[in-house]
């Protein structure tokens, strides 16, 4: 039995995805490195915030972190609980989820790599999808705990695979959005009408998520609300490339599509989103896209 679950990290999707314990756990610790955030979240939920070494006594701990590195130093020299699971919602590195799980152990303590996908709506209507990399019965334990805010949780293999399918996963919504990008900004070069155009993309075969909501959503209006960081997708797909790499497989369109966001990145402010890769495109040809 779950008798106390902890969330660390309460950024964009960590404060949304914390919320919803308190509906199913009676215990539930937050804490974050502005502690006065995760003052804000106890009051708001009917959370408790907890200095980082009480929280880290939950049965359950999740992360929800930049990066990996991050996770890694923020576990350094940290005393746990034996008996605890640590469940890393971060889009991580597979190698550092490797890592963890052997640092962990050491302790009596199963490190799963759970990273999730659906952005911000989905943290808040607990519709993520959670990809889990680890301990196959570690993964059954922590499952009650992850359903408090996710609708698909698929166990996806050993440690790191989560991080993994996270990454390749942004790597493919990278590619199809600098794909819909150069599709869109030639159909208007042609004076077609783009809204019209996407609405016939979406009921064919050219339609993907960022087709059905990302252009309408986010580019078509120039809203571009920040809720995916550009640079924390430039990350993954970073990550994406290193698996092929280690792999020693050739991934050209996959590798022009890192190249692609990469430049585009350098070319954005740090609090950009990641639909804002499209101003690339528009400043090379001339273009806008709405």
């Amino acid at each position: 039995m779950i008798q106390s679950v902890a969330f660390i990290g309460l950024g964009a999707m960590g404060y949304r995805m914390a919320a919803h314990l308190p509906k199913h756990f009676d215990t539930v610790y937050v804490w974050n490195r502005t502690f006065a955030k995760a003052e804000q979240h106890a009051a708001e939920y009917a959370t408790q915030a907890v200095a980082l070494e009480q929280a880290v006594q939950a049965d359950i701990i999740f992360s929800c972190l930049p990066t990996s590195a991050d996770v890694e130093h923020l576990l350094k020299d940290l005393p746990l609980k034996a008996g605890s699971i640590w469940v890393d919602c971060t889009s991580g590195v597979p190698e550092s989820a490797r890592k963890l799980v052997t640092q962990l152990s050491d302790q009596g303590v199963i490190f799963l790599d759970a990273p999730v996908s659906g952005q911000t709506i989905g943290a808040e209507n607990a519709t993520l999808t959670v990809m889990v990399g680890g301990d196959a019965q570690g993964f059954e334990k922590a499952l009650p705990a992850m359903q408090a805010f996710g609708k698909l949780i698929k166990h996806v293999g050993e440690s790191g695979s989560g991080f993994a399918v996270k990454a390749m996963n942004n790597m493919l919504m990278a590619a199809h959005l600098c794909a819909a990008a150069e599709g869109l900004t030639t159909l208007k070069a042609h004076r077609v009408n783009l809204s019209e155009a996407l609405d016939c993309i979406n009921a064919s075969s050219g339609k993907s998520m960022v087709t059905e909501t990302v252009i309408p959503q986010r580019i078509l209006n120039r809203s571009f609300p920040l809720t995916f960081a550009l640079p924390l997708l430039a990350k993954d797909t970073g990550i994406a490339i290193d698996l092929a790499q280690e792999a020693k497989l050739s991934v050209p369109v996959l590798a022009l599509a890192q190249n692609l966001i990469q430049a585009a990145n350098s070319l954005s402010d740090k609090n950009s989103d990641f639909s804002t890769a499209v101003k690339m495109y528009e400043s090379w040809s001339k273009i806008t896209i709405e």
